[in-house]
């Protein structure tokens, strides 16, 4: 019985292998990002610093659900996507809930959900690359900061976006143009960043004691039904890619492939970050990659994974790619997670890896190349008519 066993858990891994084989043909009929490109992917700079980073230093505070902290983090976010970033749409997800450590009352988690997608669209008919942070920090100890826990990655998700923006737009111009908008050529593409709410435990992490904000909003998307005749039945049908970045920012990271299903996404943002280091575009040398996985095997993977916002969403069939260090940072959960411990030059890599992820998933080779050509064009004739 156990030979059988085995030989059936060898024929269901060889089956899976076939369709993440098949997927991956699929997914990738998009080119590479061009050197060029890669080269046009922006720093966060002086964006990410702890004192003064227009993006980092106002996360670096205390977060905790319900509190001043959040809602002046939550500011933060809608501030710059309305300021900066007008063509995102903001949304919110509320919930409530009672917690071990408050008893009877409840607790508002606020979710902030923004979206890009092509302008003639209609939302059932958008497929997205769904970039997700957690913005709350612990409630013990007090004082806690969580600047990899997770400020730095929400950070990194506003500049993704930024760096983006001017490339979505001239793209989607230019098929506006050319009578390619919604002639049904290709599948219509957005962009969305989930910044949730609730995902620390206040007490001890349990099934009811973690991931507030993340079951509230996977449960609401399930049951929210799109337009009859939608190409996506639900929000949750809708996400394409699940893409969770969380403890982010610290020396030396670790991040392995987590699911066999999204093993080809991890590989591509493992290429992109191999040919970023070749071309000198990273500024940190760390002994081994930030993404070591790539030729992992079928057989090396298993059910084991990290509990985390993806799972209510993992749960109801949603592909996730988990980009989480293991083992996690030294500082974890402790109170050295804090601005002064992170590790700033990690913090911008990871911005520029995962920018040209969404870049090249979003197809914006020619228009990134073009944003920044015509920025540097500008900035010569400036400087040539002073």
């Amino acid at each position: 019985m156990g030979h059988l066993t085995a030989s059936l858990q060898w024929v269901r891994i060889a089956y899976i292998a076939l369709l993440v084989f098949l997927f991956s043909v699929h997914v990738f009929a998009y080119e590479e990002l061009s050197d060029d490109a890669l080269r046009n992917i922006p720093s966060g700079a002086g964006d990410f610093h702890i004192k003064t980073g227009a993006l980092l230093s106002p996360i670096l505070i205390p977060r905790v659900p319900g509190t001043p902290g959040s809602i002046a983090v939550q500011h933060h976010f809608v501030d710059f996507f309305s300021r900066q970033l007008p063509k995102w749409k903001v949304d919110w997800h509320n919930s409530t809930a009672k917690t071990p450590a408050t008893g009877d009352t409840n607790i508002p988690f606020t979710n902030l959900i923004i979206t890009r997608d092509p302008p003639w669209t209609q939302p059932g008919d958008v497929g997205r690359l769904t970039l997700v942070a957690h913005y709350d920090s612990l409630y013990h100890p007090e004082g806690f900061i969580g600047a990899t826990d997770s400020a730095a990655p929400c950070a990194m998700l506003m500049h993704v976006a930024r760096s983006i923006d001017d490339a979505l737009t001239k793209k989607w111009e230019a098929m506006e143009d050319s009578g390619d908008a919604g002639s049904g050529l290709e599948d219509e593409k957005g962009v969305q960043i989930l910044l949730l709410d609730g995902e620390e435990a206040w007490v001890t992490w349990s099934a009811t004691d973690s991931l507030y904000g993340s079951r509230a909003l996977a449960e609401s998307w399930d049951s929210e039904l799109h337009p009859a005749l939608s190409a996506y039945k639900t929000p949750l049908d809708s996400i394409n890619l699940f893409l969770l970045l969380d403890l982010l920012g610290g020396p030396d990271p670790h991040v392995p492939s987590y699911f066999l299903p999204t093993h080809w996404a991890y590989q591509g943002m493992a290429k992109i970050e191999e040919r970023m280091r070749k071309l000198g575009l990273l500024q940190t040398k760390p002994k081994t990659p930030f993404l070591p996985d790539s030729r992992k095997q079928v057989s090396q993977f298993t059910t084991a994974y990290i509990q985390d916002d993806h799972v209510p969403f993992m749960k109801r069939g949603v592909d996730v790619l988990h980009i989480i260090p293991s083992p996690f940072p030294d500082a974890w959960h402790t109170m050295d997670d804090d601005g002064e411990h992170l590790d700033l030059e990690a913090v911008d890599d990871w911005a520029k890896i995962v920018t040209a992820f969404a870049a090249e998933w979003m197809e914006l080779d020619a228009f990134i190349s073009q944003s920044h050509s015509n920025e540097k064009r500008d900035a010569v004739r400036s400087r040539t008519e002073l």
